[in-house]
């Protein structure tokens, strides 16, 4: 499996790759929301887990972007806020699902039952 990360937190990159490590073929990083959708045309990853604040470009504006021009792209929202509005804000940009930061353990299912 394919993983790209989007987060501007190196701390947050680095604790999510210590964490699915062992799910991942490759992993790609990319540190902000502009250069991520050239990033996803690039690696075109299984994955994309994508944080919701970031400077310059919101994950909920580059899950639409990447999600109309491919379609079939998986986005999961990763963020610090346990709010039913952000969650249905990122189901309606068009992510496959919201995860809290503090639960990853929720993101391991999601992967593992994607495979």
């Amino acid at each position: 499996m394919n993983i790209l990360i989007v987060e501007d937190s190196t701390r947050m990159r680095e604790t999510i790759i210590s964490f699915l490590r062992d799910l991942a073929e490759n992993m790609f990083e990319c540190v902000s929301g502009p250069g991520a959708f050239n990033a996803y045309r690039r690696w075109r990853p299984d994955w994309v887990l994508m944080d919701l604040e970031m400077p310059r470009l919101d994950g909920f504006t580059l899950t639409r972007q990447i999600k109309a021009a491919y379609p079939d792209a998986k986005i999961v929202i990763i963020s610090s806020y346990d709010d039913a509005e952000l969650y249905s804000a990122a189901e309606s940009a068009g992510a496959c699902a919201y995860v809290v930061k503090e639960d990853l353990l929720a993101l391991r299912r999601i992967l593992i039952e994607s495979v």
